[in-house]
């Protein structure tokens, strides 16, 4: 029978998995505790391992580290409720099989322990242990906790280690590039260069030039030889971002560099080794630009040996106030500043958004709100015009902090101003005021526009 070993010190997530794992038919111990799982971590008894990974004495991590030495063919699973990129991060890459979050789904749960033991079985047919990751460096600007973004720290997590060629899928301002770059921070090449390219902001000529750099004299202007691209990476990674707006000479050229290890400069003779790993990055549907004939099928093949689907922000709203405070906080370290705070009622609109610019659009959004809020609170009001949307405004946040009312009848024009877009005679209309009204209080508030006022009308 399949023995298990659940370390866990909350009484009612260990007797639940116990429950679950002994209706499945399985073997279980249960410890509260990691020190008791350390001491048993070198009998050879156990074919599956589940730990909670935050515990009073002795953490998961503890034992993750005492059965990969001690008994490394057997696969460890950690839960924890604390999901985050580190914690992700850390527990694959220290050898953990899986990182799953409370309060966990049970089939999620049935089918990753089915998954392990059959990593475990294969592996003992292979007479070698479950591969497991090493140290590397942790991947601070990535942040989320929602379940897409765990699948993606623990993807990248797996795929780092490999000389393996990646694909990172999304739309536009999803973070594939931040992704990019964990692959290399916790890759062996981390010490080596990593050189991001924009595939769209050249031209192919330039583009070439760029990538596998050109002789003395090459073309009308080359007075000296210059290192491509492909040079500065070498030893080290080079990310292709927008890789689906290449043309197809620079597709057959790419696909030439991936086959035989080696490039020619533009003009020159001599061909070049290079030993470069690729990550390459889309917002394109590329089986769709390979069955219409605009992308290479074998330039495909070989850049998508590994895929990484980066969600969109509107399928996972609840990483929305994660990323507001890690933006704020940035912003706070770039200025020397107070980190500012947000209103329940801005909060509440940044969560209901589309978001069609993602991660990048939300800390444009938070960069232009902080900017000029009035104090250190951002309200409604400081948000871009597209993010509320006209909603109204409780009144409780335009008083929440007590302000005087000539300050409140600031703040409430600005309001109105930036639901009509700017335009003043639209704002009047809604003030129920005329236009020169409008404009003296305007310049009362010390607001007064230097533009055209045309567009009105």
């Amino acid at each position: 029978m399949t023995r298990m070993l659940v370390v866990e010190d909350d009484a009612v997530a260990r007797d639940l998995l116990c429950e679950i794992l002994r209706g499945d038919g399985f073997d279980v111990e249960a410890v509260d505790d990691g020190a008791p799982a350390v001491e048993r971590a070198g009998d050879g008894r156990y074919d599956l391992v589940m730990s909670d990974v935050r515990m009073e004495r002795v953490g998961g991590l503890e034992v993750l580290r005492a059965f990969t030495e001690k008994s490394p063919g057997t696969p460890v699973i950690l839960i924890t409720a604390f999901g985050d990129v580190t914690g992700a991060m850390e527990a694959i890459g220290h050898g953990a099989y899986d990182y799953v979050s409370k309060p966990f789904n049970v089939e999620e749960l049935r089918l990753t322990v089915a998954r392990a033991l059959e990593r475990r079985r294969l592996s003992a047919e292979a007479g070698a242990a479950p591969p497991g990751g090493g140290k590397g460096n942790q991947v601070a600007e990535i942040e989320g906790k929602s379940q897409p973004m765990l699948d993606v720290y623990k993807l990248v997590a797996r795929v780092a280690p490999s000389t393996a060629t990646v694909l990172v899928v999304g739309e536009s301002g999803t973070g594939k590039e931040l992704v990019a770059r964990a692959i290399h921070n916790r890759s062996p090449r981390a010490t080596k260069p990593f050189v991001p390219v924009n595939c769209t902001a050249l031209s192919e000529s330039l583009l070439e030039s760029e990538l596998f750099g050109h002789a003395r004299g090459a073309f009308t202007g080359a007075v000296a030889a210059k290192r491509g691209l492909f040079e500065t990476a070498n030893g080290g990674t080079l990310f292709l971002d927008e890789i689906g707006d290449m043309g197809p000479k620079m597709q057959a050229q790419i696909l030439r560099v991936l086959q035989d290890g080696e490039m020619r400069p533009v003009g020159g003779t001599e061909a070049i080794r290079v030993d470069v790993r690729l990550v390459c990055a889309t917002n394109r549907d590329l089986d769709a630009e390979v069955k219409s004939g605009r992308f290479r099928e074998d330039l495909y093949f070989r850049i998508n040996v590994v895929t990484v689907r980066m969600p969109p922000l509107r399928d996972r709203a609840g990483d929305i106030p994660i990323l507001v405070r890690h933006f704020i906080a940035k912003i706070a370290r770039r200025e020397g500043r107070a980190e500012a705070s947000v209103s329940p009622e801005a909060l509440a609109m940044l969560g209901r958004h589309a978001w069609p610019g993602n991660v990048r659009e939300l800390e444009n959004a938070i960069e232009r709100a902080v900017a000029i809020a009035k104090g250190n609170v951002v309200l409604p009001s400081d948000l871009p015009a597209e993010v509320y949307g006209g909603s109204p405004v409780a009144p409780a946040s335009l008083i929440d902090d007590r302000p005087t009312l000539g300050e409140l009848e600031k703040r409430y024009i600005a309001l109105v101003l930036a639901e009509c877009g700017g335009n003043k005679k639209r704002a009047a209309e809604k003030l129920g005021i005329d236009r020169r009204t409008l404009y003296r209080a305007i310049e009362r508030s010390g607001d007064a526009s230097d533009g055209d006022d045309e567009s009105d009308s």
